[in-house]
């Protein structure tokens, strides 16, 4: 990728197009190579420059947004950020667009997108330079035109590292991700056993999305997965996904642990936050938690996991090589806030030790 992050817009919404261009052009870095209403101009337009980051819309004339994707991903994987409107199709098909290889997801509203666009303008710039930093991080061979064959996916392998044990029966494990989380989450939670102890997740994901998210991953899983509500139980076999613009915290207030799903200010720029929910998790079952921190950019869960570490839990980063986005890991062990950094395939093995 050059210095400069070239950005190719496709929305069929002209005011997409010229308001999310303004905004990405007043961000340092970054360079808006083009803006069409179609995959059909984008094709035209890549085959004469290939762009570092692509924001695509899902419905669009000619060929929807997850065909174009999925045809991106078997040329020249690329990052893609989706950009859909905020509606329970769109989270399903935004889904299927991230299973696909999409990076991120920014939900726009159906109506009032030029005032969205420029009061979320910080969050799509994020989302942008997120997906940039993800396709530093692939190795896709360059061709001449959209055609051609997807690349291999890579592997990595390490040596198991002993796991500390909780000290007491009431076993917990909070997991925060970010960028390239959905992915990542997709792997190591169809792999927990059902008879493991409860999982509370933070997932960065937009309002409505992460029903969506978690009715799917529970088709995928032998444990259950859910959207969290508010005084829900955590208990074992059982995975519970903070909501989209909500906060999700631990508590205890008997002998069992349960969630508080609240309102409040975004947290490190983000509702729900990692932080908020390893913070928590500190205070109420300190030795007794494990702290898994996976992919995205930013910090938001290095302080939290700070916490539960110096609280007696044990904690885990998953690794530079495995993460589409290195920053949430790379910042807590910088904190040293982490016992064990694992690839992506044994976190889910560490998690079932723990339980």
């Amino acid at each position: 990728m050059s210095e400069r992050i070239g950005v190719l817009i496709v929305d069929d919404s002209a005011v997409v197009r010229q308001v999310l261009s303004g905004r990405l052009r007043e961000s340092p870095g970054i360079e808006v190579i083009g803006a069409v209403p179609d995959p059909i101009f984008a094709m035209e337009h890549m085959n004469k420059a290939w762009p570092d980051v692509v924001v695509l819309d899902l419905e669009m004339p000619r060929m929807d947004g997850l065909t174009f994707l999925k045809k991106i991903m078997s040329v020249r994987p690329t990052p893609v950020v989706i950009c859909s409107t905020l509606t329970q199709r769109n989270a399903d098909i935004s889904l299927e667009a991230l299973a696909a290889g999409a990076v991120a997801v920014i939900a726009k509203p159906e109506t009032g997108l030029k005032r969205f666009i420029e009061d979320d303008s910080a969050d799509i710039v994020s989302a942008v330079r997120a997906a940039a930093a993800a396709g530093q991080r692939r190795t896709a061979k360059p061709v001449p035109a959209m055609a051609g064959a997807a690349l291999p996916g890579r592997t990595t392998t390490a040596p198991a590292a002993p796991i500390r044990p909780a000290t007491t029966q009431d076993r917990l494990v909070a997991i925060g991700t970010s960028t390239g989380g959905t992915q990542a989450l997709e792997k190591v939670l169809p792999a927990l056993l059902p008879s493991g102890t409860g999982v509370v997740v933070v997932q960065h994901m937009p309002e409505k999305f992460t029903a969506a998210f978690a009715a799917r991953l529970d088709t995928m899983c032998r444990v259950r997965v859910s959207e969290a509500q508010d005084g829900d139980p955590v208990v074992p076999g059982h995975v519970l996904v903070a909501p989209g613009g909500r906060h999700l915290e631990v508590v205890r207030p008997d002998n069992h642990y349960r969630v508080r799903v609240f309102d409040g200010p975004p947290v490190n720029r983000h509702r729900p936050s990692v932080d908020v929910l390893f913070r928590s998790v500190a205070k109420v079952a300190g030795p007794a938690a494990l702290g898994v921190i996976m992919t995205g950019m930013g910090d938001d869960g290095a302080r939290g996991l700070l916490e539960m570490h110096k609280a007696g839990a044990y904690t885990v980063a998953q690794d530079e090589a495995t993460c589409v986005v290195h920053g949430m890991p790379r910042e807590a062990v910088a904190l040293g806030a982490v016992d064990r950094e694992s690839p992506l395939l044994q976190i889910a093995e560490v998690i079932n030790q723990h339980g």
